[in-house]
């Protein structure tokens, strides 16, 4: 079996099939335990590029995956249905994001070298950081269907800053608006394929710093302390959102569900999301017509009608300008 470092990206058909093979072998041995606590500095000689390795999924086949790449920076979604099992295991010199965008799992675990294993069962919208050289594996046993997106990222793309001796530790299933937001904001310049590098450096700089900030600094600078919705508010409107995707939803319904006026609402929303409250409903929409679209079950047009859009047209234009290419490309990209 190859190692790691030479598990090739979704590139190219050889590419897949060599993961796939590699995957497979997974299934002969799970990893079942933490390795030992470590802390690892961030300096490598290597850096993400067209071969790195790859979170391993098994069994093979069950998720669907897409996969991006520019400028050392790697972004893969995948798409699993409900009631499904997957097992992720994922250890290399780079540094792992996950984004997970929705899913609720009726069972399973997560085990992150240096950290205690969580069985959170509800884990939309949380976010898990992986360091360079640090295990993680994890099972699921999806309740709803699960979508999940990873960041791969050089050590040397979070040093950008100028502090090449910053120690990066473990986070699993953390709260963090603005490490959400910049993370989306990167995923989807890597995702269009027309990365500006001082964009890219930019978001790259601002993530390394939300990345490297302690607990207590999270919890010091958190956005309701800035003005920002609370808890049970941001819960609440992203709850009626999700439930209404392909519905029109008035600023007055929002405002309505956080109980401030319309003005506040408005404020704190951008504050605690980074967008306004209709710019974060068409990201969710256009999250869900991928999910879609991964499936396969339903054209393009469908998928449209079905998330409120009354022509084809106006879909795949919102979508272009989310993901930087049409549905119809986006699903044959799929593997």
């Amino acid at each position: 079996m190859p190692s790691r470092s030479e598990l090739p990206t979704e590139t190219s058909e050889a590419g897949r099939g060599q993961r796939d093979a590699v995957e497979s072998s997974i299934k002969e041995g799970h990893l079942r335990g933490r390795v030992p606590r470590s802390r690892f500095r961030s300096r490598f000689p290597v850096e993400c590029g067209a071969l790195q390795p790859i979170v391993q999924i098994s069994p093979s086949g069950t998720a669907k995956r897409h996969s991006a790449g520019c400028q050392g920076l790697t972004t893969e979604s995948i798409y699993v249905p409900a009631q499904r099992r997957i097992e992720c295991r994922y250890s290399a010199p780079y540094h792992l994001l996950v984004l997970y965008v929705d899913g609720v799992r009726c069972d399973g675990e997560t085990f992150i070298d240096g950290l205690t294993p969580s069985t959170l069962r509800n884990v939309a919208n949380k976010l898990t950081f992986i360091p360079a050289n640090h295990a993680y594996n994890e099972w699921h046993e999806t309740r709803t269907p699960m979508r999940i997106s990873y960041l791969y990222l050089g050590p040397s793309s979070l040093n950008r800053s100028g502090d090449e001796d910053t120690i990066y530790e473990p986070k699993a299933f953390f709260d963090d608006s603005v490490i959400w937001d910049t993370a989306t904001k990167l995923r989807h310049v890597i995702e269009s394929g027309k990365a500006n590098k001082s964009y890219v450096d930019a978001l790259t700089n601002v993530l390394a710093h939300e990345v490297s900030r302690s607990d207590e600094e999270v919890s010091r600078n958190s956005p309701v302390n800035r003005g920002g919705l609370a808890t049970w508010q941001m819960r609440s409107v992203t709850t009626h959102i999700e439930e209404h995707l392909g519905e029109q939803i008035s600023l007055a319904t929002f405002a309505k569900l956080a109980r401030l006026s319309q003005s506040h609402f408005s404020r704190a929303f951008k504050q605690s999301f980074g967008v306004p409250p209709h710019e974060y409903h068409i990201q969710r929409r256009i999250e869900k017509a991928k999910a879609l679209l991964a499936e396969r079950e339903a054209s393009v047009t469908d998928t449209g009608f079905a998330l409120g859009y009354s022509h084809t047209s106006s879909f795949s234009v919102a979508f272009r300008k989310i993901v930087g290419r049409s549905p119809r490309a986006f699903r044959r990209d799929f593997a």
